[in-house]
């Protein structure tokens, strides 16, 4: 692995390293206020989909009773055309001149109670079917209801902890972006993508007890020195965070 970072002479790599720690610092305590909102906000936000998802479902299934009362108001309408007709059919039958038109007739009557057996059949399938929309539609009010309401108390709790943190973190973000300007955009990207990639957010870690602050591999002592020195960037062989002393911060120990 590459462990040095190619610098702008401009600017000390003791100031680099200080900013990059600073920066991890402030970033840090920026993640340690989103840990006090836990899982609220992928809570939130879940809640709100499944909110989105029983809307949507109540919503096809009014359609779909829709569809079926109007579907058996369909076939009772049916029913009574087929009745009037078979009415209608029976009284021509008493004034027919020959047996052939008293058996057209009579098909006629046949093939229309046919129809009413039929409408019938399928009254009683899309009422069986409209029940158990209508009873769907209940329960999924009921889950959406409840949705509604856990989603009320998860974003009251949210906006809560986010007003109690909400001065300190926009502080903390305002210097992390002071910091992030004073340092080189292609160190910056750097940063970012290593902690990104680190499970922990820390890019930037300590030497403690001879030993990587990040992911606890020994470190030799040549590269403690090179380290305490800071001459150059170096970063962790194993894990690829950036080292730094545990006394960064306290002074400029060696100067350019």
């Amino acid at each position: 692995m590459n462990t040095q970072y190619q610098e702008d002479k401009s600017v000390p790599i003791s100031e680099k390293l200080k900013a990059l720690f600073e920066l991890q610092t402030v970033v840090s305590e920026i993640d340690k206020i989103k840990t006090l909102r836990g899982e609220l906000p992928l809570e939130v936000q879940d809640l709100e989909d499944d909110i989105a998802g029983l809307s949507t479902r109540v919503s096809n299934y009014s359609d779909d009773i829709k569809t079926l009362e109007t579907s058996i108001a369909n076939r009772k309408a049916a029913i009574k055309e087929s009745e009037a007709l078979i009415t209608k059919y029976t009284e021509q039958q008493n004034n027919v001149r020959n047996n052939r038109e008293y058996d057209s007739l009579n098909k006629e009557i046949e093939f229309q109670k046919l129809e009413i057996e039929l409408s019938e059949k399928r009254i009683k399938e899309f009422t069986a079917e409209l029940a158990s929309k209508k009873e769907a539609t209940e329960s999924s009010k009921t889950l959406l209801s409840e949705r509604q309401e856990d989603l009320k108390r998860k974003k009251a709790e949210l906006e809560e902890i986010t007003a109690e943190t909400k001065i300190e973190e926009e502080k903390l973000k305002g210097k992390a972006e002071k910091i992030e300007s004073v340092i080189e955009p292609r160190l910056l990207t750097a940063f970012k993508r290593i902690r990104k990639n680190a499970r922990n957010g820390l890019s930037v870690v300590t030497v403690q007890r001879n030993a990587c602050g990040g992911c606890f591999a020994k470190i030799p002592p040549q590269r403690q020195m090179d380290i305490a020195n800071r001459k150059k960037i170096i970063v962790c062989e194993y894990c690829g965070r950036i080292l730094v002393d545990k006394d960064i911060l306290e002074s400029d120990q060696v100067s350019e």
